[in-house]
């Protein structure tokens, strides 16, 4: 294979995943068959049939996951499965979380057509649950489905990589059954569970357990947010996920001890020689610490990387470093297509590609610290674009901080394995005490690290342009200094750091309704400033819509600060996610309709009749019309106008403040857009008040598949008579809507309609 028949491949495949949607299997399978047909006669065709072949190959192993999914008509309906669970099971405060693989599946004890991987969550009391057991479980299931919001994390695609069609939770009844404990062809994982459950018994409490535990076993969930938090401001969260340099470590160890203490037996090396039995040791230690961290596709890209090499060292080959690399990436992606989609892949193959083109034309210096040196400020500084394209963040202190900690974790890794093992015999449990000991020193040395103003800084979206400059830009910085120009590379990346991305004009008024499942969450941009309607649910597990949607939205937007925040009244799913946004951005202003009801003193009540103006852009509150309400009631009812048009949230009210709000406002109540109250209930939004706000557009706040039945069959059908469409986030994600100080108002814009990919779930109507 040619290498850039190689990258052809690797581009059909990477291209296939851009598709917005699934083409039909025969369309891959016809057109490679041309391909390789005109190839053998036209050698322009040669790369097409390579590119096809990696395009068709994708879409089959795409297939698995999407061409038989979740039926949305099935959405949380009581299911019983039987299966076998897929993972370890990672307990929470709340929660057992696990993967189970679904062998059969019954409605009403009727059999329906579904089978494959579900990630399940097991509230209150949960059993002890082992990996590979054998269970019947009571369950509600939903497709694959997450929040869709720009700037946010897709947890659809992170589904669909792992291999997942459908989530939800295991139901109380009396279908609980464990059918078999042992593990079936999961050995592996249950292995990894004892090992892991043996690691917790002997360090207890200790605060380095979740780092021995991810360094042995590939375990993270051990890890908490404080934890990423200081490992992804310093740069370091590729030390703790087993990955390319950890099998390196451990290969390139066991290599060189095996050829040298096998280079000292002249029988030996006359059966094999010394460097061919070093690497076949090698891959074998290898293969065992990747199955120790149970194949994760870190470690699988890191296993077929080195294979390349070490077969290369086998037979006695020279491969080019460029070759090999291509080797690796075909090799990766023949095994697993849907690794294009990690961001560990394209960081880990970048990293090497980088430090390639940096260092590999270069004379090799004597001075050992200065090549180390050297190819962190290639890594670091080349993988800082492409860090801020990814997450929109990046650690600015990395270089210097990996410069000391890879060579720590090098010299820590052989320690932990080692100790581990030997914590096994009796008696032997204080190396793995003195070693966990020394992890946790280092963590609180990168936790002050972490601490530095400036440690790590954020970037807003921007377009493919400013980061096609920005690659091109950190290249010619890493180019050999003979090259003339490279001064240039500074010039290009300058649109990276100075882009700002254009913003309402005066007069305009930009609304975003977030996704934020069973709750809501909205933002209004002018040109002077940024207000938030409500920051969405918090949960029992610590995870808020605040700092996992609200903030990243407004990340990405280049927003830095919120000039007013209206939190509409205290119930958790329209003001939990408020510490989580406060902790991530600048607050100015706080309103509540229940100011003494959140926690926190700086919060004032909103009354009807107060306002202000941003811009050209009027803000009124409506309702309520006096301090101490409580409950849905309390809600602060916002109108905001310009240019004749107008845009109406109105929290939680139901029916009775309703007519209250037609009865005292009679005419001044319009809105073109009307956010639907309480999430649609059938207890708001009545005829009486759609004829009395006499909207263009309805939007509804709701989570897919809530338990609600949301928006409700009656509000749906006042909609539908009243003649105006009604769009839902629970089917469409966010909704985009501009008012402009023309008076013009532009079509809505949503998340899954115009930003999905072929992973991202459109579901139709599952109520």
């Amino acid at each position: 294979m040619t290498q850039g028949a190689g990258l052809a491949f690797v581009a059909g495949v990477a291209g296939f995943h851009l598709l917005s949607e699934m083409p039909p299997l025969w369309f891959a399978a016809v057109a490679t068959a041309l391909a390789a047909v005109l190839a053998a006669s036209v050698r322009r065709m040669r790369l097409v049939f390579p590119f096809l072949l990696g395009l068709s190959w994708a879409q089959i192993n795409a297939c698995a996951v999407l061409c038989h999914p979740f039926p949305d008509e099935l959405a949380r309906s009581p299911l019983v499965v039987e299966g076998r669970i897929a993972s370890i099971p990672a307990p929470t405060a709340h929660a057992t979380r696990f993967l189970f693989r679904v062998e059969q599946a019954f409605l009403d004890e009727a059999p329906i057509a579904f089978e494959g991987l579900v990630r399940l969550s097991w509230y209150r009391d949960a059993p002890g649950l082992r990996a590979g057991e054998r269970w019947r479980l009571a369950v509600r299931l939903k497709p694959r489905h997450g929040f869709a919001n720009p700037g946010g994390f897709d947890y659809e695609r992170w589904l669909f990589e792992q291999g997942v069609k459908a989530t939800g939770h295991v139901r109380r009844g009396d279908w609980l059954e464990r059918l078999d404990p042992g593990p079936g062809r999961y050995w592996l994982a249950r292995w990894r569970e004892g090992l892991g459950d043996h690691l917790a018994r002997v360090l207890g409490e200790a605060p380095a357990l979740g780092l021995v535990r991810a360094l042995t076993i590939g375990d993270r969930s051990g890890l908490d947010r404080d934890d990423w938090e200081v490992l992804t401001a310093t740069g370091t969260n590729h030390l703790i996920a087993i990955s390319g340099l950890h099998v390196g470590l451990v290969a390139g160890a066991v290599f060189f001890l095996v050829r040298r203490l096998w280079s000292q037996s002249a029988g030996l090396t006359l059966t094999l020689a010394a460097p061919r039995a070093g690497a076949l040791a090698a891959a074998l230690a290898a293969l065992a610490y990747a199955g120790l961290a149970g194949f994760a596709i870190s470690t699988q890209r890191a296993l077929v990387m080195l294979a390349v090499v070490l077969a290369a060292i086998f037979w006695q080959r020279t491969l080019r470093p460029y070759q090999a690399l291509t080797l690796a990436l075909v090799g990766v992606l023949v095994l697993d297509p849907q690794a294009v989609l990690s961001y560990g892949f394209w960081l880990s193959f970048g990293a090497v590609t980088l430090l390639l083109f940096n260092l590999g034309g270069r004379l090799p210096s004597r001075d050992l610290w200065t090549r180390w040196g050297r190819a962190q400020w290639a890594v670091g500084i080349g993988l800082l674009p492409l860090l801020f394209l990814l997450f929109g963040r990046a650690s600015l202190i990395a270089p210097l901080v990996n410069l000391v900690a890879v060579p720590v974790v090098s010299l820590l890794l052989a320690p932990v394995l080692l100790a581990s093992l030997l914590s096994l015999i009796p008696g032997l449990q204080w190396p793995l005490v003195a070693t966990a000991e020394l992890i946790g020193w280092c963590m609180e040395g990168l936790a002050r690290l972490a601490a530095f103003p400036g440690a790590a800084a954020s970037l807003p979206g921007r377009p493919l342009w400013v980061w096609a400059l920005a690659g091109a830009g950190v290249l010619l910085l890493l180019a050999p200094r003979g090259l003339p120009g490279r001064w240039l590379g500074l010039v290009l990346l300058l649109p990276m750091l100075s882009f700002r991305l254009p913003g309402p004009a005066w007069g305009d008024a930009w609304l975003t309704l977030l996704d934020v499942g069973q709750g809501l969450a909205a933002v209004i941009r002018t040109q002077e400033g940024t207000l938030v309607y409500d920051t969405g649910p918090a949960y029992q597990s610590g995870f808020d819509t605040g700092s996992a949607v609200v903030a990243p939205f407004l990340s990405a937007r280049g927003i830095e600060r919120v000039d007013r925040l209206v939190i509409s009244h205290a119930d958790r799913d329209h003001a939990g996610g408020l510490a989580g946004l406060a902790a991530r951005v600048e607050i100015g202003q706080i309103l509540s309709g229940e100011p003494t009801e959140l926690d926190r003193s700086d919060v004032q009540p909103c009354l009807a009749g107060e306002g202000w103006i941003w811009s050209g852009v009027s803000f009124r509150f409506l309702h309520p019309e006096q301090e101490g309400q409580d409950g849905n009631n309390a809600s602060c009812v916002l109108r905001v106008e310009t240019g004749g048009r107008s845009i109406l949230l109105t929290g939680d009210i139901d029916g009775r403040v309703e007519h209250g709000l037609v009865t005292r406002l009679e005419t001044g109540l319009g809105g073109d857009v009307l956010i639907a109250g309480h999430h649609g209930s059938a207890t708001s939004t009545t005829s009486q008040f759609l004829e009395a706000v006499a909207p263009s557009l309805v939007l509804v706040a709701s989570g897919y598949a809530n338990r609600f039945g949301f928006p409700a069959p009656e509000v749906r059908e006042r909609v539908a008579a009243y003649g105006v469409p009604m769009l839902d986030t629970g089917l469409l994600g966010a909704i985009q809507v501009r008012l402009g100080a023309d008076g013009s108002l532009s079509a809505p814009w949503s998340w899954r309609q115009e930003v999905g990919r072929l992973w991202t779930h459109r579901p139709g109507s599952w109520r």
